[in-house]
C-alpha cells in the first residue's frame, strides 16, 4: 500500500469520525508538527498549542484535507506553519503594542505629550475595554486571561476548568464579537 492509499484511507476514516484514525495520524506526525512549530515560534508552549490546534482542526474538519492534492503529512505541516506564523505575528503585535504604550507613557512623562496620538490611543483602548466588558461572562473570562494576562489556551482551559477546545471556541467567538462592535464604531475597518 503506497502512502497515497494510506492517506486516502485515513481521510475516509477521519470523515467517518473514527478516533483511531486521529490517534494514528497524531502518533505518526505530531512530533514533526511540533518540531516545525517550535522552530517557527521558538517557544515550547506555543509549539504544543499549535500542535494541538492542527490535530483538533484535522478532527473537526477532516474534509478540509484533500488526499488528491497531496500527502496528509504535507498538509499538516502547511497548517502547522500557518498557525505558528499566526502565533508569531500575534506575539510581535503584542510587543509592538507594549512598546508603543511604553513610548507614549514615557513621552507624556517627559513633557512631550503627543496629544492626538494619546487621545486616539485612549479612545480606542476605552472602546476595546467596553467591548470586552459587554461580552458574555464565559467569553469575557477567556479574553481577559488570554489577552490581558497573556495565558496560552492550555492555561486558560486549566484555569477555567474547561476543555481546551471550548477555550479556543469561546475566544474565537469573543474576538469576532469585539471586532464586529469595533467595526460598527468605526475603530476597525471591515
Amino acid at each position: 500500500m503506497g502512502p497515497g492509499t494510506r492517506d486516502v484511507q485515513l481521510h475516509e476514516r477521519l470523515v467517518a469520525g473514527d478516533e483511531g484514525a486521529l490517534a494514528e495520524a497524531y502518533n505518526e506526525w505530531s512530533s514533526l508538527v511540533h518540531t516545525l512549530a517550535a522552530r517557527i515560534t521558538a517557544d515550547h508552549d506555543a509549539a504544543q498549542d499549535v500542535t494541538q490546534e492542527v490535530f483538533v482542526h484535522l478532527w473537526e474538519r477532516p474534509q478540509a484535507y484533500d488526499p488528491q492534492r497531496g500527502a496528509l503529512r504535507t498538509w499538516l505541516c502547511l497548517l502547522a506553519r500557518r498557525r505558528a506564523l499566526d502565533w508569531s505575528r500575534r506575539r510581535q503585535a503584542r510587543a509592538r503594542y507594549q512598546t508603543t504604550a511604553g513610548t507614549a507613557e514615557l513621552a507624556t512623562h517627559r513633557g512631550q505629550p503627543a496629544v492626538d496620538d494619546a487621545l486616539t490611543w485612549e479612545t480606542e483602548a476605552k472602546a476595546v475595554r467596553e467591548a470586552v466588558r459587554a461580552l458574555p461572562e464565559a467569553q469575557r473570562d477567556v479574553v481577559l486571561l488570554a489577552y490581558f494576562e497573556g495565558h496560552t489556551y492550555r492555561d486558560v482551559a486549566r484555569e477555567l476548568r474547561i476543555p481546551e477546545g471550548t477555550a479556543k471556541s469561546r475566544l474565537r467567538a469573543a474576538l469576532a464579537t469585539v471586532a464586529h462592535r469595533l467595526a460598527d464604531e468605526g475603530i476597525l475597518e471591515r
